[in-house]
């Protein structure tokens, strides 16, 4: 039988603590913990508790990574109910920074925790907007208005090169309308085959997939940077949900409202199908994501009655680095 120090070149060694960058199939020994430990990988993904929201919301848009996210408007049950609260994420706690210049609910975003755009939603007195803000990091800026306002479309891309898709323009209907943002105007371009609204988006502008809605729905759209094509529905149907994805081919879905009620269903894309994975820890609707596949946050929604929610959750998807304690009993 081979010994460990013939397959890895090392003999097994003691730490105070944990190694701060363990290879995958390095064993040692914790001499505080008095424990075998390895670094190995998830078998599945999971949603683990990050810290919460300064102030719980549902209808709210983020942007970022997992360890650097912007979240941003939004609503509250209580006055003065559209919010414009801007906080951002360092992978452990929300700080609040420098408001949007419009309180809004149902708004969409692209970008990062340091270079975003927030557009769209619907204002006080129950307007629809096409107003658009860029944030540079420490301020907002009003920048050239959708051609179309709505409320509750997606968005996705980075703060020069974004789309928006679909949403309502109430007091009129749903719409298949897309837009595309260069940096300085919107362009309407190729509609989605299905009007959506409530919808979730994710990808890059030249690689992007659509899913979800009202009714609630399952279909997904993906789109190639000309041309939109509908590809296999969710497995659960729902509107107002979260996602996450790097292009069409990889995307995490989660969350929404699956009328009469929501769910913590989370499903992952791989350019063909949905596949069912980890639930939420906490059902819930009109919430916002940030980050990849593999490493997501989701944060703010509804549920149960007007409860709006400040719980931030944190993603780990499969095949991430793990410690693990080797245990002999």
């Amino acid at each position: 039988m081979a010994e460990y120090k013939g397959i890895h070149g090392t003999k097994v060694q003691d730490y105070t603590t944990d190694p701060d960058n363990p290879i995958t199939g390095q064993v040692w020994y914790n001499e505080t913990a008095n424990t075998i430990r390895v670094e190995a990988q998830t078998t599945a993904g999971a949603w683990a508790t990050g810290g919460n929201l300064n102030t719980g919301r549902s209808a709210l848009g983020g942007a970022g990574t997992q360890t650097a996210a912007i979240a941003a408007g939004g609503f509250t049950p209580v006055s003065p109910y559209n919010q414009s609260v801007t906080e951002l994420y360092n992978g452990s706690s929300w700080t609040e920074v420098a408001d949007l210049a419009q309180a809004r609910r149902s708004l969409a975003a692209a970008g990062t925790s340091t270079a975003a755009i927030f557009f769209a939603g619907i204002r006080p007195g129950d307007t629809v907007l096409g107003n658009t803000e860029s944030w540079n990091g420490s301020a907002w800026t009003e920048v050239n208005n959708l051609n179309t306002a709505r409320r509750g479309c997606g968005g996705n891309g980075t703060q020069t090169a974004a789309l928006a898709e679909g949403g309502n323009t109430y007091p009129g209907g749903n719409i298949a309308n897309v837009e595309s943002w260069n940096g300085s105007s919107w362009t309407e371009i190729t509609d989605t085959n299905s009007a959506k609204n409530d919808t979730a988006a994710a990808g890059t502008q030249t690689s992007a997939l659509v899913f979800g809605g009202s009714s609630p729905q399952a279909l997904t759209e993906s789109w190639n940077g000309s041309a939109w094509t509908e590809v296999n529905d969710l497995n659960t149907a729902r509107s107002a949900l979260g996602g996450v994805g790097t292009d069409n081919t990889s995307v995490l879905g989660f969350g929404g409202y699956t009328y009469p009620g929501f769910t913590a269903n989370t499903e992952e894309w791989n350019g063909s199908s949905w596949t069912e994975v980890n639930n939420l820890g906490t059902a819930r609707y009109a919430l916002a994501g940030a980050g990849t596949p593999s490493s997501a946050l989701a944060f703010g929604g509804g549920n149960t009655g007007p409860t709006r929610l400040a719980a931030t959750e944190e993603w780990t998807g499969a095949g991430a680095p793990v410690i693990k304690t080797i245990t002999t009993d």
